[in-house]
């Protein structure tokens, strides 16, 4: 569009709070996840926004539960995950919220057809971490599912949107996603186990007793990891270029992470929390997109 000299465009007000909306949520993964941000630039520009603005819903439910102010106690955190819910159900349907990350969120939901079918789990997944400590193997599938699978989901919903034919490429990707959310969460699930048991009081992984861990089911749970790596691996070159290489990255992440684990005892790991370095994860970034080839529209992305 062509404008005369001296005219600035006027951006309508509702344009201008969709922007900050959406600023808002890309700095909260810019402040709590640093794997989750390199994998996230090398999406193209469109599907990282939506990617950002579901993950940045997902870190505040999360930090509803796993860090609340000295203040708070149950009931308040409870009431406040509630409450946030809520906000995300009626967004869903107006389209809009004075919560700038559920009004983020919702805007990518209603574009890329995100609904309750996932959201619900998600919460509910959530407010077991209000709830329940000590999970068994039913108990477990259900909270990851909502907590990680149904997350993978949504992404997946974001990097199809503008495909042709995306709800048949749905039906097919869908399991890859779902197995490579579980092995995520499965791999915080290690990394994270003596924190989760002696700050949370949490008892996520069947057979690995805080207090007690053998390396013998420490090292079941990391085969079950590989499972759903090795299954999450083989649809990623079924996937739309945009995202190929960042999902490629984040995969190739989290098995380093896994084979890190692999080289720690569960007691050592227990005492101390096992990380990729951040030579390690440009290293993984640049294989990732040395095989699978990366857009040029994504090509020095920012942050």
């Amino acid at each position: 569009m062509m404008h005369m000299p001296g005219h600035t465009e006027v951006v309508p007000p509702h344009r201008r709070y969709d922007e900050v909306a959406d600023a808002s949520a890309a700095l909260v993964i810019k402040s709590y996840s640093s794997s989750f941000g390199l994998a996230s630039r090398l999406l193209t520009p469109a599907v990282r926004g939506d990617v950002r603005n579901i993950y940045a819903l997902v870190r505040v439910a999360d930090e509803i539960v796993d860090a609340p102010r000295p203040e708070q106690g149950l009931a308040d955190r409870s009431n406040e995950l509630d409450q946030l819910e809520e906000q995300t159900s009626v967004a869903l349907i107006t389209g809009a919220s004075s919560n700038l990350v559920v009004h983020a969120f919702a805007r990518t939901a209603r574009k890329v057809g995100i609904d309750l079918d996932l959201v619900s789990p998600f919460f509910e997944s959530m407010r077991t971490d209000l709830t329940d400590v000590v999970h068994d193997y039913e108990s477990l599938a259900s909270y990851i599912y909502g907590s990680a699978e149904v997350v993978g989901l949504m992404c997946l919903r974001a990097f199809l949107a503008d495909e042709p034919k995306a709800a048949a490429q749905y039906e097919h990707l869908a399991p890859g996603a779902r197995r490579l959310g579980a092995a995520f969460q499965k791999i915080n699930f290690l990394r994270d186990f003596g924190e989760d048991s002696d700050g949370l009081g949490r008892r996520y992984l069947v057979g690995l007793d805080p207090d007690n861990p053998t390396d013998s089911a420490w090292s079941l749970w990391l085969d079950d990891i590989d499972l759903d790596l090795t299954a999450a691996a083989a649809v990623i070159p079924s996937l739309p270029i945009g995202s190929r290489v960042a999902v490629c990255t984040a995969h190739d992440l989290f098995a380093e992470l896994t084979a890190r684990l692999r080289e720690s005892s569960a007691a050592q790991a227990r005492r101390n929390r096992v990380r990729v370095p951040n030579a390690g994860k440009a290293r993984i970034a640049a294989s990732a997109v040395a095989r699978r080839g990366i857009p040029r529209v994504a090509q020095g992305a920012g942050a």
